[in-house]
């Protein structure tokens, strides 16, 4: 017995030695993936730099607190679309409105949508580039709202939108003014934090009868189907001035009538057609030289004495 036991002692031994004499096989390499300090990988090529986002343009978008309960749903509706936005409360409409470009400097933004309400009745629209200017002022007419409408279209929150613009918009300076404003201000810059990677709806601009007829579009196919979501409206412009909210006006609008002149024109035809008569005639009776005329001929006669009367 004590045989036995001594020769399994040695067996388990020798099993013992030949396991710690095994080696186990060697696990391969891991490549290195960090970065280097020069910008290049582990087979010496350049390293994809990642995109930044460069254009940091802000749009602030506020409202006077006259504005109508549409104005307001409209302003929500472009607040919705356009994430690189900026909101702000309501100010007094009897403030001065270059006291806007402050508010707009505290927020960091670029540029102004502002929605103000005349009368609670009527609806004007500025837009302006703080830094330098200029500011266009709009009458909104012809307002459709997102919830208003109930179209099929959709789209995603977010995502940036590509802006169509009619050929109209090169035929003179002004419109090619407006249209930079309008890509400046509503086009989202790319690479945005709150913006989607891509495109699905699209911003119309055309000009119909010296107006501004916005609409927005959903891109259904890639064939190039739309389906339209909202909101509508049409902007009818008045002037442009030089800096933001300040400055001289120059452009202006001379066909274009305010709403009060419409309304009074509705109430009493007759009375508004005679204004309009009375001024067309002043214009064109209007004196162009300035000073008193001096017809030459009146001193003819000037050196020759009178005939003295007869007694």
């Amino acid at each position: 017995m004590p045989a036995k036991n001594s020769k399994k002692r040695i067996r388990a031994l020798l099993q013992k030695h030949d396991k710690i004499a095994v080696k186990k096989p060697e696990e391969p390499e891991v490549p290195a993936t960090r970065r280097s300090d020069d910008g290049l990988d582990v087979n010496g090529e350049p390293l994809a730099k990642r995109t930044k986002w460069t254009n940091r343009t802000r749009t602030l978008i506020l409202a006077s607190r006259t504005i109508t309960s549409r104005g307001r749903h409209l302003m929500r509706d472009f607040q919705e679309m356009m994430p690189h936005h900026k909101r702000e409360s309501k100010f007094n409409h009897k403030v001065n409105l270059y006291t806007v470009n402050e508010m707009a400097e505290a927020k960091n933004c670029q540029k102004v949508m502002l929605f103000e309400g005349r009368a609670h009745k009527d609806l004007f629209f500025w837009m302006t580039n703080v830094n330098g200017g200029p500011g266009i002022r709009f009458e909104v007419l012809n307002i459709h709202t997102m919830r208003e409408l109930k179209m099929t279209g959709n789209c995603l929150k977010g995502s940036r939108p590509l802006l169509s613009f009619d050929e109209n918009f090169n035929s003179a300076p002004h419109w090619k003014l407006i249209k930079e404003m309008f890509i400046q201000t509503m086009g989202v810059p790319n690479q945005h934090p709150k913006s989607q990677p891509f495109f699905d709806k699209v911003f119309t601009f055309s000009i119909v009868d010296e107006k501004v007829w916005f609409r927005n579009y959903q891109i259904i196919e890639e064939s190039g189907a739309l389906s339209e979501i909202g909101p509508r409206m049409v902007l009818d412009p008045i002037k442009i001035f030089e800096g933001s909210f300040c400055g001289k006006a120059i452009w202006e609008n001379v066909e274009y009538i305010t709403p009060r002149k419409k309304r009074a024109a509705l109430r009493n035809p007759l009375k508004y057609r005679q204004k309009k008569q009375s001024k067309a005639v002043y214009h064109l009776t209007k004196p162009t030289e300035t000073g008193f005329s001096i017809d030459p001929l009146d001193q003819v006669f000037a050196d020759e004495p009178r005939d003295e009367d007869s007694d």
